[in-house]
């Protein structure tokens, strides 16, 4: 239990030093690429996720979805989500599975961080992703995402909404 605290701490060092690393660029490249992140263990409908490929003007394969989950048993199943659980994650950032290791290094045009939950491990991928440009939903630390859009996390419709809106007038769509 102590080491859990301690490797806890660890991550929180890991994710101050990028936050106050990172440089935000600003572009008006348009949005191509797509990064999800998502809490499983909040109750999320996956299916609405696939409207936002119309808002966005892109394919669903230009969709890449991640979900943490606090069940054990990961849904090997699911090719368009990759579950991961705290087990693969370690001590100051480090991140032992490869398939989050390709998430958090793909060049996303947007990163999409639709959780409510302050979990340190969510956090820790939203500010390890090389994404162009971070959205996200109310949070505890508004330092990790570029866009937060404060709404409930079963108010999809206005998300959607807002989420237009502010990418309009940014120029990324």
């Amino acid at each position: 239990m102590i080491l859990k605290g301690f490797k806890e701490k660890s991550n929180k060092k890991y994710i101050n030093k990028i936050v106050n690393e990172r440089v935000v660029v600003t572009t008006k490249e348009k949005v191509k690429r797509v990064g999800i992140l998502v809490n499983n263990n909040e109750s999320v409908d996956y299916n609405w996720f696939k409207t936002l490929k119309e808002v966005l003007n892109v394919t669903t394969r230009a969709i890449e979805i991640v979900a943490f989950t606090n069940d054990k048993k990961k849904d090997e199943n699911n090719e368009l989500i990759v579950t991961y659980d705290g087990t693969d994650l370690g001590w100051n950032g480090t991140i032992k599975n490869p398939n989050l290791k390709t998430f958090i290094n793909t060049d996303f045009d947007l990163l999409i961080s639709y959780y409510t939950e302050d979990n340190i491990l969510l956090k820790l991928l939203t500010t390890a992703s090389k994404a162009k440009f971070k959205v996200g939903i109310l949070q505890e630390d508004e330092r990790i995402n570029d866009l937060i859009i404060k709404t409930e996390l079963n108010d999809f419709k206005t998300f959607k909404v807002e989420l237009e809106k502010y990418l309009k007038i940014l120029n990324k769509l």
